[in-house]
């Protein structure tokens, strides 16, 4: 059983709700400036002839670019559940068993709705 964490103060969450909405801001700015990248390039580019080398290369880089993708798209829906989760008054609990989430982790990562052991444990449990 995890030792009692005394309750986060008002302040805090307020210092985390705004760190929480310059994360998201992060987040969506960056994927914006890489689809406004692919795009410019597109434009520029889109009617030279390509080589199979070219082709390789953009594929490779469209995979790294979807994982990206994918790595921000899960960050961003825990931050918008942890801002939701400060609107209900739950931040700092988590989703899964309600127990408290160490303060030190939740100033590490903002964003986290799940306690270490239970983020490990659905780690581990993925193929």
């Amino acid at each position: 059983m995890p030792a009692e964490q005394a309750p986060l103060s008002p302040q805090f969450i307020e210092q985390q709700r705004k760190r929480l909405e310059a994360l998201r801001r992060q987040v969506l700015g960056g994927e914006l400036a890489s689809n406004a990248r692919q795009r410019s390039f597109t434009e520029q580019h889109g009617d030279e002839a390509e080589e199979f080398e070219d082709k390789a290369q953009d594929a490779a880089l469209e995979e790294v670019r979807q994982a990206q993708h994918d790595v921000d798209s899960g960050r961003l829906g825990n931050i918008e559940r942890a801002l939701q989760k400060i609107e209900e008054g739950t931040y700092g609990l988590s989703d899964a068993s309600d127990e408290p989430i160490p303060k030190a982790r939740l100033e590490a990562t903002p964003e986290a709705i799940l306690t270490i052991e239970e983020e490990a444990a659905i780690e581990k449990a993925r193929p």
